[in-house]
């Protein structure tokens, strides 16, 4: 069995938003796009993980670098997302069978 030594660290919309350096309002309309995940309490107040710090800072980095709008951001995260685990997984295949890398 496993025993949590302390409550999971979370934000409110309004903390999260000033951690992350951006108005709430845009944080909302992110995870009624689906860019970002939620959790909703029973009152309907949103909550997130600090792992979503991250995921703001590359939307907002794919917004700004590449002018990527707003319903365009989870294709552009998904896609990005598959690149990485397929560049892992052909690391991973490449030492286990001793081949050279292609770069």
């Amino acid at each position: 069995m496993k025993y949590a030594l302390m409550r999971p660290l979370r934000f409110d919309l309004e903390s999260f938003a000033h951690a992350a350096g951006a108005h709430p309002e845009l944080i909302r309309r992110l995870v009624a796009l689906g860019v970002l995940d939620a959790e909703r309490d029973q009152s309907g107040a949103l909550w997130f993980t600090p792992s979503q710090l991250a995921a703001v800072g590359r939307i907002q980095r794919l917004r700004s670098g590449f002018s990527v709008n707003y319903a365009s951001l989870g294709l552009v995260c998904d896609l990005l997302d598959r690149i990485a685990v397929l560049e892992s997984a052909m690391r991973h295949r490449s030492r286990r069978f001793g081949d050279r890398p292609w770069t």
